[in-house]
């Protein structure tokens, strides 16, 4: 650091913003003009399988990442730490911890990506029952209630279940390390848990969740709104991360919805989409709209606001995949000419033309209760002699950017507000080939955001305006979020991929459909 960035820095102030993704846990230092000052990132392993579908990983093992992330960060950066005047934290959705009265986690975490189902041959009492049958929502229900972690714990482990004092999502268990309390972020709500999407809290004690979840209300943390205080870092916590004992610790909101905070969609006619391990498309309102039929929309990182999200649940999980089934070469080559692998995807895109010389893929590798269905799988068509790895991976791009197009469409029709602008966070965020692939087959101008560190960056938002560093959410917003490099459509490109979308991928999800009820009736794949 420069003798006049120290000076700088000596009258800056900073919040810090832990985010526990999947595959890292990450520090960072922002400023209240959005700036990045410092950032720590450890590796973690996603999960550890115990049997075939499981996916879990030592709730311990978050929080000492946690502290190691934030101990190597002081010694990359040098500041006064008086400087920072709060923290805040998000995280991956949807991973359950059960802990006891001390807040030790008496199993390991349910990861999100875990795919046991709790057994739910045991009808919901009336007039739940016949309701949800009388509506079509019978299926639903029961995909809910099978998803759900603490059903399958109850029904499994019952001396766990016995022994649970709370029911804690990640972001839950690192707020209580780090302040000793058992409190949540209204905005960090994203599980199978007896939450009301619409009334932003718990649900009310009549409401048919309670009949068909194995918790109790008092099992459950108090919930603070996004930009409001939790508690502050106690000793041990400081002790632990290098954190100021007495830090004001500031409720944020789940890693995408902070992702959509921090890439600066709060308007209507803008959408986020985040190409991560789960690929999604959301736009910010202040009203409730589901935009398929009794899905949530799930909270923003805004207090009383909703993001209204449609989510490929595999996603950008098929790039790591193909790299990691077919990208061998590229690794080895990248080691040979010392230069980075990610520069050699980059040429293996732009070997092929748009459109995949009629390679389409349908990215739905993994059921889901949304459309698709429980029976769909992925795909791909149009194979010809022509075809190599390298149309392949441009296939799977495409493929994921026409089912985030549905996404869009879907949503606006939902709304009745056209989407204008997109603005793309996550991993491929950083492929310029990705944003023009994304820009051509949307026909709309793509922005990539000042920062790919948008989860941080929106975590940073509600801690600013918590402190007091920044008036308001959208004051914040102005200050803290703008657009990179913009990526407009190529006319040609865009209308070979109309095209293609109209008169091939919207048909293809239907016309497979049979087939996979088919497969699924013969192998009983997938359950």
């Amino acid at each position: 650091m420069s003798a006049e960035q120290a000076v700088n820095n000596s009258t800056k102030d900073y919040v810090l913003s832990i985010d526990n993704g999947t595959q890292s846990v990450r520090a960072m230092l922002f400023d209240v003009s959005g700036n990045l000052h410092g950032l720590s990132r450890i590796e973690i392993e996603p999960y550890v399988s115990a049997q075939p579908g499981w996916a879990e990983q030592e709730a311990d093992y978050y929080w000492q990442a946690v502290g190691q992330a934030c101990q190597q960060l002081w010694q990359q950066v040098s500041i006064d730490k008086t400087q920072i005047k709060g923290v805040s934290v998000t995280t991956q959705r949807g991973t359950v911890v059960h802990v006891d009265q001390q807040g030790r986690a008496l199993r390991p975490a349910m990861v999100w990506l875990d795919q046991r189902l709790a057994d739910v041959s045991t009808p919901l009492p009336n007039p739940w029952r016949s309701l949800f049958k009388l509506v079509g929502a019978a299926s639903i229900v029961n995909y809910f209630r099978g998803q759900a972690e603490i059903n399958w714990v109850a029904q499994h482990q019952t001396e766990i279940h016995a022994l649970t004092h709370k029911v804690l999502l990640l972001s839950g268990y690192l707020n209580y390390q780090l302040s000793g309390r058992f409190v949540d972020s209204v905005a960090s709500c994203v599980g199978y848990l007896p939450f009301d999407y619409k009334k932003l809290r718990w649900a009310a004690k009549g409401d048919w969740k309670w009949h068909a979840l194995a918790v109790r209300r008092e099992q459950l943390p108090e919930l603070i709104a996004p930009g409001e205080l939790l508690g502050h870092v106690h000793a041990a916590a400081s002790v632990h991360t290098g954190l100021p004992e007495g830090l004001p610790i500031i409720a944020a909101a789940a890693d995408k919805a902070c992702e959509v905070l921090g890439a600066g969609a709060v308007d209507e006619s803008i959408a986020c989409l985040s190409y991560g391990t789960t690929a999604t498309i959301n736009t910010t309102r202040s009203k409730y709209l589901e935009v398929t039929r009794l899905i949530p929309a799930y909270p923003a990182a805004i207090p009383k606001h909703f993001t209204t999200e449609v989510m490929i649940y595999r996603g950008f999980w098929m790039v790591s995949w193909f790299k990691r089934e077919f990208g061998l070469r590229e690794q080895q080559r990248a080691e040979r000419l010392g230069v980075s692998v990610e520069s050699l995807f980059e040429e293996l895109i732009e070997q092929v033309p748009a459109g995949s010389m009629g390679l389409m893929l349908q990215p739905y590798w993994s059921p889901g209760v949304r459309e698709p269905g429980l029976d769909a799988k992925g795909a791909i068509i149009g194979f010809g002699d022509v075809h190599t790895r390298a149309h392949i991976y441009r296939a799977i791009l495409e493929g994921l950017a026409y089912g985030l197009r549905q996404g869009k469409e879907q949503i606006e029709k939902r709304s009745g507000v056209p989407i204008q602008r997109l603005r793309v966070s996550g991993g491929g965020s950083q492929s310029d080939a990705i944003l023009q692939i994304t820009a051509d087959i949307f026909g709309l101008p793509v922005e990539r955001p000042h920062t790919i560190e948008t989860s941080g960056l929106g975590a940073a938002i509600a801690c600013m305006v918590g402190v007091g560093l920044q008036p308001d959410f959208t004051t914040a917003v102005q200050s803290m979020t703008r657009a990179g490099e913009v990526f407009y459509p190529n006319k040609e490109n865009h209308a070979l991929y109309n095209r293609l979308y109209r008169e091939v991928y919207c048909k293809m999800y239907q016309r497979l459909q049979p087939l996979y009820q088919n497969i699924r009736r013969i192998t009983g794949y997938p359950k």
